[in-house]
């Protein structure tokens, strides 16, 4: 799909979260002259999605503290911000996006951020009152007026937004219940020991699990009053968040005949089956080479990565190297933090004791670490995050050994 383009004097961006936002930055930090419309659903400036469940849901972060740039900087950089505005439709024959209302504008280049969206359940009562997800600001915001000291907050999925939201609801004095289909917590992204150890952790803190259940509806009438199990149990509660992980917002993209799987897929340019439209964010499913597989990311350092890519491509200055994929998760005092993906490991180290609250899992395929998840544990983080990105072969011994530093695990 990769195909050398001229400078376009017009690159317009639907969709201004983290990836979009950032695009548009770039482009101009790149040397980029010519117009950017940048166009976004939300009603305000793009903003940081991650202190959404943590420092926002505590009141420690306001908007000032999320946004990615203060309202002015589009102005003073000449970057036409068109918030509260919804792309209708992709005309790639004429080269113009449609808006609702009827307005029109073309593009040389565009560029589809439109992230990904809360999946729904689809179950009796899901839209009752109190029943919520979390992906944007006025979620969070609905959220946290729910979040009052002594009430109960069922969460639907074990996975990292809910046990982020189940800590902040611990620390706002209210009880927390998790609900999971699966076995264990993180099941689709967590190495079963720290499924384990976050399962203890939390309990710690007073959260309770409810594993290999599944939900069958919400009851009240004036606002959801209950969870109801498949099993027939009924959990009274004043709020729930369902955290059933999420979709791609695709569907522009398919309707103007994208090549699409799992997210609108991409090359390493993140370059679509239309050579002058590109997909960033949560929505590409891009290749990664160093797994030698295709995969949608949903990160904020992935969306980083994929809008420096596109503005360096229609800038005509040199693509960075594909960075190892990276993610990270704040619960109470403990810091996550993931490197690489385990999808070809065959083993597993663990270093340190989880027991002391600081350790790391790493994931290997014979002598080369695939994936590391850390616990408190930085340097396990960063040089992991380094040897995936080098294949520099490791002694699995002095890997496992805590008394052995970092910089001295290779083989």
């Amino acid at each position: 799909m990769s195909q050398t383009t001229s400078l376009p004097p017009h690159v317009v961006i639907i969709g201004a979260g983290h990836a979009g936002g950032t695009a548009a930055a770039q482009l101009r930090q790149s040397g980029f002259a010519g117009a950017i419309s940048l166009i976004g659903e939300e009603p305000v400036v793009p903003y940081q999605r991650p202190p959404l469940s943590k420092a926002w849901l505590a009141g420690t972060s306001g908007l000032d503290h999320v946004v990615l740039r203060p309202a002015d900087w589009y102005r003073d950089n000449d970057v036409d911000l068109r918030l509260d505005t919804r792309v209708t439709g992709i005309d790639r024959a004429a080269r113009r996006v449609s808006l609702e209302g009827g307005a029109t504008i073309g593009y040389q280049s565009l560029a589809i951020a439109t992230g990904a969206r809360p999946r729904h359940l689809g179950l009796p009562g899901e839209d009752l009152d109190g029943v919520l997800a979390l992906r944007t600001l006025a979620d969070a915001e609905a959220l946290k007026a729910g979040m009052l000291a002594g009430k109960t907050l069922v969460l639907v999925g074990a996975g990292y937004i809910g046990l982020e939201v189940a800590a902040s609801a611990r620390k706002a004095g209210m009880k927390a219940i998790i609900v999971e289909r699966e076995a264990r917590s993180a099941a689709r992204v967590a190495s079963e020991t720290i499924s384990a150890f976050l399962e203890k952790y939390h309990g710690d803190h007073g959260v309770e699990f409810i594993f290999n259940a599944g939900v069958k509806g919400f009851a009240g009438s004036d606002g959801v009053r209950a969870v109801e199990l498949a099993d027939g149990r009924s959990l009274a509660c004043d709020l729930v968040l369902v955290g059933a992980g999420v979709v791609p917002n695709d569907e522009l993209a398919r309707a103007a005949g994208l090549e699409c799987g799992n997210g609108i897929i991409v090359d390493a340019e993140a370059r679509t089956s239309d050579p002058a439209i590109f997909a960033i964010g949560d929505v590409a499913y891009r290749p990664l080479d160093l797994y030698n597989t295709q995969f949608r990311l949903e990160s904020v350092p992935n969306a980083l990565e994929q809008a420096r890519c596109v503005a360096h491509v229609l800038t005509g200055t040199p693509v960075p190297a594909p960075e190892v994929p990276w993610f990270w998760s704040d619960q109470y005092d403990l810091k996550i933090q993931l490197a690489g993906l385990p999808l070809d490991a065959t083993s597993q180290i663990v270093r340190g004791d989880a027991a002391s609250g600081k350790f790391a899992v790493f994931h290997m395929k014979g002598d080369a670490v695939r994936a590391v998840e850390a616990v408190n544990a930085p340097p396990e983080f960063m040089f992991g995050r380094k040897l995936i990105g080098l294949g520099t072969p490791v002694d699995p011994g002095r890997l496992a050994d805590i008394s052995v530093s970092m910089k001295q695990v290779t083989a």
